[in-house]
């Protein structure tokens, strides 16, 4: 069983990437929203053109889904230049950055998620190439040692991160463009869903987009796994036109409620307040009870609880908040004023 969750997982991982590989922008005037960034990386890339020279290294940060891989993917195809991608994790010791290195063209970029979980013998490896594009490679051993310093292409590296706080400052201080990414709003992510609705050539009534779009919790990664979703359902149930009444079906089909919480985010809810009494409890308790990793909770549930005010994060823990009490439909507790008090 635990083998066949495995494969399944990976599916589904598959069937996201091809998803947003569809649906992703390829060019920078195509990136609905997060309009200061796309504002600041034109001028950068105009600066580019015109001096002839590589991007800077560029970092990305915010929660998951709200567009870091699809920016790394749109400056390569401005600058006409090509992409390697990789992640963090998969770079466990110096050799395995090494080929994306030595095979970096001119002006290329090279993509790393995650950056944060770099080890820190890979970081330090690639001190030297972002900052003088070159490495050094020591043969041999002990007496016998000896240093050879390569030189490399100007390259440009893209880092992402949902978690920039875990970033060594001589890593983050490396990178010359900081850009933070914020949720969108829901106008914005019902533009991104018409759009990519004519991309798939699925009908789509301008309430259901809006449907969609509200439901989404303020991520376009979310938004295209909802439209995709109510475009299968659309298929299958309504000769294919998404309509408002289709796109409410389809949603609660999957249940998923008004404020975009999904069956995950109310079983957090549910056991913050079932379990512990709505807290205030620590993370390791709740990801025990719940069975999940710690990540899950914190990179993908608990930000938009905390956006939304459903939760607060105290130095005692996280606590329950009134509007989470009555979007579950549970009597808030007579005490509720000391659990909040630090």
């Amino acid at each position: 069983m635990a083998r066949e969750a495995i494969v399944q997982g990976d599916n589904a991982a598959d069937e996201e990437k091809k998803r947003d590989a569809v649906l992703r922008p390829r060019l920078l005037k195509e990136v609905i929203g997060q309009k200061a960034v796309v504002q600041r990386l034109g001028i950068v890339l105009n600066a580019c053109r015109k001096l002839k020279e590589p991007l800077s290294h560029i970092l990305f940060d915010g929660p998951p889904g709200l567009g870091k891989t699809t920016f790394a993917t749109v400056l390569p195809n401005e600058l006409g230049t090509t992409i390697q991608m990789t992640s963090g994790p998969a770079l466990t010791r110096p050799g395995d950055i090494l080929p994306f290195l030595t095979n970096a063209t001119e002006g290329s970029v090279l993509f790393i998620d995650e950056i944060h979980r770099l080890p820190r013998v890979v970081e330090e490896f690639i001190y030297p190439a972002m900052e003088d594009f070159r490495i050094d490679i020591v043969l041999g051993e002990g007496i016998n040692a000896r240093t050879i310093s390569m030189p490399l292409k100007r390259f440009t590296l893209i880092g992402a991160t949902t978690r920039s706080g875990m970033l060594s400052g001589p890593m983050r201080d490396r990178f010359k463009m900081h850009e933070h990414l914020d949720f969108y709003s829901v106008e914005e992510l019902a533009t991104i869903v018409t759009i990519n609705a004519r991309k798939l050539q699925t009908q789509l009534s301008a309430e259901a987009a809006v449907e969609i779009a509200g439901r989404s919790r303020g991520t376009p990664r979310i938004a295209n796994a909802r439209l995709w979703w109510a475009r299968n359902f659309a298929t299958s149930e309504a000769e294919g036109h998404i309509t408002l009444d289709i796109a409410r079906s389809a949603l609660a089909m999957a249940e998923v409620d008004t404020l975009g919480l999904d069956k995950q985010d109310r079983r957090y809810l549910e056991t913050l307040i079932g379990v512990f009494e709505g807290g205030p409890t620590g993370v390791d308790a709740l990801t025990a009870t719940m069975n999940l990793p710690g990540d899950t909770l914190s990179d993908e549930i608990e930000p938009y609880l905390l956006r939304e005010q459903m939760i607060v994060r105290s130095p005692r823990g996280r606590v329950a908040t009134a509007k989470a009490y009555e979007h579950l439909g549970k009597p808030r507790p007579s005490d509720e004023s000391d659990r909040l008090l630090f």
